[in-house]
């Protein structure tokens, strides 16, 4: 019998739900619901199993219960449509809910997919009959099945849900309501005990009872407070009475004294009703009308009352997403059946051969001969092999021994058929997946997986094991010993393993692979659970460290691949590649972890793939400025002087970035290693360089990373907390550094380091004229060469006994400056101090003398090894920095190391950086005095938040632009941000390092920020549409409103008792009920009245909540749909996984042109099919999450990003292994004269040399952004 673990199709799915009855155990447990129809081996008919009393539904609607989804249209994905119906025959209750809120890109019905396709979770589901029960299922009246299904296209995320419940009247109490017997009893009875009271009255018929039942229950659901019925009612004796005391009670119903009290339902609840008692009363009252339907048409007549009944059909079929079967549905049906059960490929295709014969269809019937063109076998096929080798399929002996064996006796017997029989030998393999029977009927052995299955091994056996099965095949046939030593040479080149290649050599085995356990330990891994990409970068750093031992390191590795059976690593092992599917010429190259870098090897691979900025770094010369004293002056970057010396390393940086760019396009390798001292430039900020400087001129030695928290640091932590943010204070009015949060003022001002080191006032061009001698010009350059020099300066020691040059000396530093270990030991005569000269003969004596005709001698460089040392060291420092430090420090860099374009009215440079990655926004405060003031500030990204709870990437973005309440001049005044220019690179930093106030530390927050590939920018734009101004006070008053309103279903539902308000006061109600029925309590009068009045406020008023919250949310989300004029599509998303302080980076990138998506980890780059890991919310407790987004314009997308961008030389091959890897980190050390090389023309007009992508119209201007 086959084991189908194929979905189905809306359609049959609706169709099977019709017939499906979880009152009647079918035949072997037959789930009509779940399980595909059977088909037997031998072609026969597909068989379903039918019970004899089994039901076929016909559902009709509860009203109440539903939240129907729209007739016309597609589902509203944040709402769960919910058809509730029950059946009029059996009286059984349907609840089929299909939730569409797991984030999917493209629900179906779509064009890739015209239905769904659902697939049974049989872990979150509980049917009534387990078949590891056998046919016995619960005894009770009450019973539930409940059964999940989710959609099988990647794209939707819908989730089914259908649980069907039993009657709620049970069987003797609905003989209790017809059995005309049972009526007349009770009726009868009631009659004799007061003949006078019911003289003339009739026995009531079934119809009367039914129909006053349902009267009762009608009333208590819509008309509230009703009187309570006396127990001595003629209607209410003669049809129900004590006899049903306990059907009554059921319901709702209590007798007390002489009188029956009617339930009391929440009457003022919405659809879809939730409250317990309302949806019993609501079951029963269906019931109640579906056995009336059942009675005979001239007793229902009688009574005069017409019943119509919504039927169900037409809402299950919108909720399922069915239609009108169609042809290429058969074609989708099977596709889909493929994907999700492919061990069952034969059977699939049959009934798709059986389906296109049926319907004469020639496409299906070009499809079946496609599909048998290209290997695929059907169940005909199957049963026809093994007909030919007179085998019974069914057989439970029937095993890979018993097949190849007879295949071979067969072969002996007729030579002549061995073609045809090795055919049906390989398709009995192919469908039982077996490689051994695949390979025996191939006759070959080239490669792993044969050689393998030839000598009867496994991946998991060692080399001593496969020593030994090549003995047992050797000894068993001497003829196949040649075949034999070939399968052990492919297990040996494959595994690379030394012990294999030594035994074929000399008949003795090597040393035999490493045991797992040694293997993690070698690695230092702990967590056996860490992913292939942590393990890798374990791998590749101890390999740096240690390069001779790199055998040891590579048995650890595949010792753990062989353990994971993972293919990435085995992968690696073979190419050097984490994946080698991949043609290098025409595909990324990935970036060697040199320490802790896997944030800088995402940031450069993100960087490369902008090719504007990367034809800037290939052509720097271009856009290189020239160091003159004219250029020197004018450079305002970040809204701050720029030092001739920050000039010089900034383009030292880009050299070094150029120079890595280069490997990226031309190696051929699968990776190539960033530069040591580029990585130190990248990740050490100059104010984080000076600082180290001085730590270790005053103390010797540098400082050290070592661990946090035990753990080594992968990586920078991610963006930190702003200090206002740890003291509750508001973050908009705190001053922004200029560089490092992304966004400075185009005000001017100056914290450059010559002030912070010098420690004195400088003057307006940062000379200190009372140094000057008689010559101020020559003077006035060469104490600016000093002070741009001042970081490289030695610490101060006692001269020398070198030559003197002529007198020559500078103003001593005060005693108060904080760089006196930078002290310049004095020139001219010994300790003189002019500071405290009083003579004003002495005074005069202090002439600067000409400068010396050559150069003082540079002072000795520390060995190479230790400054390599020194660099590795301020490396790892980096890798602590902020993520928004390191981005703004490439950009502040770049900014300084070109020439500018053109000065805004602050004096800011503006260039191509600026243009590409530089917004404007503008904020808006109110004032005390009542004046709106404006302020203007260039931004290179935003921050959004996700710390209150996960949120949608607009909600997000709002949080940044919504009017909000800032702290002016002591009181609080509403504020709100604009954008005035757009960037076409709008990149978005993700904030998520909390502060815990009450453990005083830092935490990572991982809640779903919900990411889109396409937004609109349009509604955070600065406008004067008063249709957009209005739009946007609308939209603050929502959200206005939805905050409190959070706050007050938060007070209703957080309680220390895990219940609801409303259910707390019940419990506390009904407690008061069992207090009273005992004499030893005395519980107040009216008590219990007012906490139930209390329980039923509580519960509207929650009610009323949902209802405001759904409908403000729905208005928040629908604003500013319509405004879709400024599109920006997502380009790349950098993602974390760890904690606060400890983690790895990794980083997706889109491809436009190719149109995927790519993983760039470190040496790693692949595609990726399965997208969910950007889009989709990670149920895991620390899951990765997004850090970093960066959008761009869509308009510009094709000329703003070239991901792949390839030019290997022909003539060169890589080698596979360790090696495949373009080291770039032995040249750590440049000459500054080839660090400064390139073009210093000081000239103009950088922009327009910025490649083809910025195009001009036909006046030779350029495109504005």
């Amino acid at each position: 019998m086959i084991e189908l673990k194929g979905g189905k199709t809306a359609p049959l799915l609706l169709d099977d739900l019709n017939n499906y009855d979880p009152r009647r155990p079918t035949v072997a447990l037959f789930n009509h619901l779940v399980n595909l129809p059977r088909q037997h081996e031998n072609g026969g008919v597909p068989s379903i199993p039918w019970y004899r009393n089994q039901c076929k539904h016909k559902w009709a609607l509860k009203d109440s219960q539903c939240n129907l989804p729209l007739i016309i249209g597609r589902p509203d994905p944040k709402v769960v449509s919910i058809v509730a119906a029950f059946c009029e025959h059996c009286r059984c209750h349907l609840d089929l809910s299909i939730d569409f809120r797991g984030g999917g890109r493209d629900s179906c019905p779509s064009e890739a997919s015209p239905l769904h396709h659902f697939t049974y979770q049989p872990e979150i589901s509980r049917p009534r009959y387990q078949p590891e029960n056998g046919a016995k299922a619960d005894n009770l009246s009450e019973w539930e099945d409940l059964t999940w299904f989710q959609c099988s296209s990647i794209d939707c995320s819908a989730k089914l849900k259908i649980r069907i419940r039993s009657p709620r009247l049970r069987p003797e109490w609905v003989e209790l309501l017809t059995d005309k017997d049972l009526i007349k009893s009770r009726s009868e009875k009631a009659i004799a005990d007061d003949p006078v009271r019911f003289e003339g009255i009739a026995v009531p018929a079934p119809c009367d009872v039914l129909s006053n039942l349902r009267t009762y229950i009608l009333n208590a659901l819509k008309h509230p407070g009703r009187r309570n019925i006396s127990a001595n009612n003629k209607k209410w004796l003669l049809c129900l009475g004590d006899p049903c005391s306990e059907l009554l009670e059921h319901i709702g119903f209590r007798r007390e004294d002489d009188s029956w009290l009617v339930p009391q339902p929440d009457t003022s609840e919405l659809p879809p009703i939730l409250n317990s008692l309302n949806i019993l009363l609501d079951d029963v009252e269906k019931e109640l009308l579906a056995l009336l339907l059942q009675r005979p048409a001239d007793e229902r007549r009688a009574i005069k009352v017409q019943y119509i009944l919504n039927p169900a059909a037409r809402s299950l079929s919108k909720a399922l997403g069915t239609a009108e079967c169609k042809e290429v549905w058969a074609l989708f049906s099977y596709e889909r059946q493929l994907v999700v059960d492919p061990d069952n490929v034969p059977y699939y295709l049959e009934s798709l051969q059986t389906i296109a014969d049926g319907r004469k269809s020639e496409d299906l019937q070009t499809l079946v001969a496609i599909e048998a063109s290209s290997g695929k076998v059907s169940a005909q096929d199957v049963r026809d092999a093994y007909k030919l080798l007179d085998l019974d399929v069914a057989s439970a002996y029937l095993d890979e021994d018993v097949i190849i064996g007879t295949f071979q006796s067969r072969v002996a017997d007729a030579p002549r058929q061995e073609a045809e029989l090795r055919r049906a030998l390989q398709i009995i393999g192919q469908d039982r997946s077996s490689e051994k029977i695949q390979f025996m009927a191939s006759k070959t052995v080239t490669n792993y997986e044969q050689a393998l299955s030839w000598l009867g091994a496994t991946t998991d056996m060692d080399d001593e094991f496969i020593v030994a099965m090549y003995k047992v095949k050797e000894e068993d046939n001497h003829a196949e010993e040649a075949t034999a030593r070939q399968a052990v040479s492919l297990i040996a080149q494959h595994r690379r393993s030394a012990a294999l290649k030594q035994w074929l050599d000399t008949g003795v085995l090597g040393e035999v692979e490493m045991d797992v356990s040694q293997a993690y330990n070698r690695l230092q891994i702990d967590d056996r659970t860490i992913s292939d990409d942590f393990v890798l970068s374990a791998f590749t750093l101890f390999h740096q460290e240690s390069p001779s031992q790199v055998d040891d390191l590579r048995s650890a590795l595949r010792a753990i691949a062989k353990d994971r059976k993972s293919q990435t690593l085995l992968n690696f092992l073979d190419s050097g590649m984490a994946t080698s599917e991949y043609p290098l010429g025409e595909w990324p190259v990935g970036l060697a972890n040199i320490g802790n870098t896997c944030y800088l090897n995402s940031l450069l691979q993100f960087y490369f793939t902008m090719k504007p900025l990367r034809e800037l770094v290939l052509n720097f010369d271009e856009y290189k400025m020239a160091l003159t004293a004219e250029n020197l002056v004018k450079k305002v970057v970040g809204s701050r002087k720029i030092s001739r010396q920050e000039v010089q390393r900034a383009q030292s940086f880009v050299y070094r970035l150029q120079k890595l760019f280069e490997s990226m396009i031309t190696s051929p390798r699968a990776h190539v290693a960033p530069e040591l001292e580029l990585a130190r430039l990248t990740l050490v900020t100059q104010p984080l360089e000076a600082a180290l400087r001085r730590r270790s001129t005053t103390t010797g030695n540098r400082p050290s990373l070592g661990e946090i928290n035990g753990k080594p640091v992968m990586g920078p932590p991610p963006p930190s907390i702003p200090e206002a943010a740890i003291h509750g204070t508001n973050l908009i009015e705190k001053p922004a550094e200029p560089q490092m949060n992304g966004v400075y003022e185009t005000v001017e001002m100056d914290n450059s380091s010559e002030e912070t080191l010098l420690g004195n006032d400088p003057a307006e061009d940062g000379v200190d004229r009372d140094m000057l001698g008689p010559n101020p010009e020559e003077s006035q350059q060469q104490q600016q060469q000093i002070l741009e020099d001042k970081e490289n300066m030695p610490p101060f020691k006692e001269p020398s006994e070198r030559p003197r040059t002529p007198d020559f000396s500078l103003k001593p530093l005060g005693e108060s400056s904080p760089s006196r270990t930078n002290e310049q030991a004095p020139m001219t005569e010994a300790n003189h101090d002019f500071s405290n000269s009083s003579s004003p003969k002495k005074a005069e004596q202090a002439v600067i003398a000409p400068p010396p005709s050559r150069p003082p001698p540079f002072p000795p460089r520390p060995h190479t090894d230790d400054q390599k040392q020194a660099m590795v060291e301020e490396v790892q420092i980096g890798a602590q920095q902020d993520v928004t430090e390191v981005i703004s420090n490439v950009l502040f860099q770049l900014e300084c190391a070109i020439k500018a374009d053109s000065f805004d009215s602050s004096g800011e440079q503006i260039d191509l950086v600026k243009q590409l990655f530089f917004g404007k926004q503008r904020s808006y405060t109110l004032n005390l005095q009542g004046v709106l003031r404006t302020k203007e500030q260039f931004f290179s990204n935003l921050i959004v938040d996700v710390a209150s709870g996960p949120k949608d990437i607009y909600e997000a973005l709002d949080g940044a632009f919504d009017e909000q309440e800032v702290e002016v001049e002591g009181s609080l005044r509403p504020q709100y941000t604009t954008i005035t220019r757009l960037p076409p690179v709008l990149k978005v930093m993700v904030q998520r390092v909390q502060y815990d106030q009450k453990k005083a530390s830092a935490f990572k927050s991982v809640n779903h920020l919900g990411l889109r590939e396409t937004i609109y920018m349009d509604r955070y734009m600065d406008s004067e549409d008063d249709d957009l101004i209005q739009r946007r006070k609308e939209s603050w008053d929502w959200k206005r409103q939805l905050r409190v309103l959070e706050e007050r279903r938060a007070d209703l539902t957080k309680t220390e008792l895990d219940l609801e308000m409303p259910d707390v006061l019940t419990a506390a109600k009904e407690f008061l009920d069992q207090l009273s029925e005992d004499d030893a309590f005395e519980v107040p009068d009216g008590l219990r009245q007012n906490i139930e009045e209390a329980a039923a406020e509580s519960r509207d008023e929650l009610a009323s909540i949902d209802a405001r919250i759904k409908d403000l949310t729905a208005n928040i989300s629908s604003q500013f749909v319509d405004k879709r004029e400024l599109p920006y599509r997502l380009q790349s998303v950098f993602i974390h996984v760890g904690s606060a302080t400890f983690g790895h980076y990794w980083i997706y990138i889109r491809d436009f042109v190719n149109n995927l998506w790519r993983k760039y980890n470190d040496e790693s780059v692949s595609a990726i099919t399965d997208l969910s890991p950007i889009f989709d919310q990670d149920p895991s407790d620390r899951p990765p999450t997004p850090y970093f987004l960066v959008y761009v314009r869509e308009d510009l997308k094709d000329r703003l990003v070239d991901p792949v961008c390839r030019n290997v030389p022909e003539d060169v091959v890589p080698q596979p292994g360790p090696e495949n890897s373009d080291t770039l980190m032995d040249d750590v050390i440049l000459d500054d004269d080839m660090a400064m090389a390139g073009n210093e023309d000081g000239g103009q007009g950088a922009m327009a040399a910025t490649g083809n992508w910025l195009k001009a119209d036909t006046k030779g201007q350029r495109v504005a952004w």
